[in-house]
């Protein structure tokens, strides 16, 4: 397929799962309050009261224009897209190891004024990527994805990783997981998901192992003196998730501010909430309008308002498997299920961080996080979901004119 192939669907405005855009939108306007209530400590070091909350709402807005614009492409187009994408990535990939450390971690690249961060783009073409070739090789004899596929997916899954796994280890072993799901999904040979399985979580014990039970000059020289450079810091969070006093008392509240303010959050709630706009611990938090947004929510909003938010990216899931099922080809089937997976999966991990239930990490909360490339990327999966769901009704609707 070349570019010019790649054509905009001129007919009606909107089109798609309308319940796709009701929850984007809803979790959109979850977003912009949150984040305006949330910006308290960003509003106090930039001294623009506005600030934030007008910079999130812009980039909001530049992700619906990006939804509805990737909502017109035909399905087909996402093929070529998501191979060139995935090349592209992989260039900024090896060129942001060596070159893009904002914050200790080299994650982010600038070009012309902007902050890129690679791996966002790497999980979006992998997704579209895979979905090809899970849906090009299939096996004849048991009608599932071949060998050939499986070989494929597995040498894409691990370059990738090795390439973001240095850098941002949650984000790795989200690929993992999402791969590993499509895979599952397409029917690949059974018997060697097991194996890979099987060995990730003997190298995944040995790893927890090893960080939880390294004295801590061993893990600090590790970090100085390997390419390894964030093992005190997967340390320090393996082992602080484990090391709590026996005595709340003797619980040191300075040691760890993100989880500890986090947390406080989430027990001061109150069941109900101290309402929107009544937050404390976000002028506790460093990273309340990003990582630990989440728990600003429950704060403000009550333990209803989280389980809300949970809900909606669960009937995300749940209208995308729908869509999946309606598909005629095999591509957009594999391509929606990985896309959704990749949102939900990496949602369902920032929940669990703010609330306590797993290690920090990281992750934003897909459309409701403060962010750039992270609300553009995730814009452009609803975009993808939509087109896919369009064309799955078109198939469906003379089939239910006939009936």
């Amino acid at each position: 397929m070349k570019l010019s192939d790649i054509k905009i669907q001129k007919e009606g405005f909107l089109h798609g799962d309308y319940v796709v855009w009701m929850i984007m939108l809803a979790l959109c306007m979850i977003s912009v309050v949150e984040v305006y209530s949330a910006s308290s400590r960003m509003t106090y070091s930039s001294g623009h009261y506005w600030g934030p909350v007008v910079e999130h709402t812009s980039y909001v807005l530049i992700g619906l224009f990006i939804t509805w614009l990737v909502h017109k492409m035909p399905c087909t187009s996402f093929k070529f897209l998501s191979v060139l994408g995935l090349l592209l990535s992989f260039i900024l990939l090896i060129v942001v190891l060596g070159m893009g450390k904002i914050n200790g971690a080299a994650r982010w690249i600038r070009i012309a004024g902007i902050t890129i961060q690679p791996s966002e783009f790497a999980k979006i073409s992998l997704v579209g990527t895979v979905a090809m070739l899970l849906a090009t090789f299939r096996d004849k004899s048991t009608g599932g994805a071949s060998m050939l596929a499986l070989k494929w997916v597995a040498g894409l899954t691990a370059v990738f990783c090795m390439l973001i796994v240095t850098e941002n280890f949650s984000t790795a072993g989200i690929i993992f997981m999402v791969m590993l799901m499509m895979t599952w999904y397409a029917q690949a040979p059974k018997k060697w998901l097991g194996i890979i399985v099987g060995s990730v979580v003997l190298v995944g014990a040995i790893g927890f192992g090893t960080l939880r039970f390294v004295p801590d000059t061993l893990a600090e020289k590790i970090s100085t003196e390997t390419p390894l450079h964030r093992f005190n810091t997967w340390h320090n969070r393996v082992k602080s998730g484990s090391d709590l006093p026996a005595d709340p008392k003797d619980y040191n509240i300075h040691d760890n501010i993100q989880v500890t303010h986090a947390r406080i959050a989430v027990a001061t709630c109150n069941v109900v909430g101290k309402g929107p706009g009544q937050s404390v611990e976000r002028d506790f938090l460093p990273h309340a309008v990003s990582d630990f947004i989440y728990a600003i929510i429950i704060e403000e909003a009550g333990i209803e308002g989280g389980v809300l938010v949970m809900f909606l990216y669960l009937l995300l899931l749940y209208r995308a498997m729908r869509i999946a099922e309606k598909c005629k080809n095999r591509f957009p089937a594999y391509l929606v299920m990985g896309l959704s997976l990749m949102l939900v999966i990496q949602a369902m991990i920032n929940m669990a961080v703010s609330v306590g239930a797993f290690p920090v990490t990281g992750q934003p909360l897909p459309l409701v996080s403060k962010g750039g490339t992270s609300t553009f990327i995730t814009c452009a999966y609803i975009g993808m979901i939509l087109s896919v769901s369009h064309t799955a009704k078109q198939i469906e609707e003379p089939i239910k004119q006939t009936t």
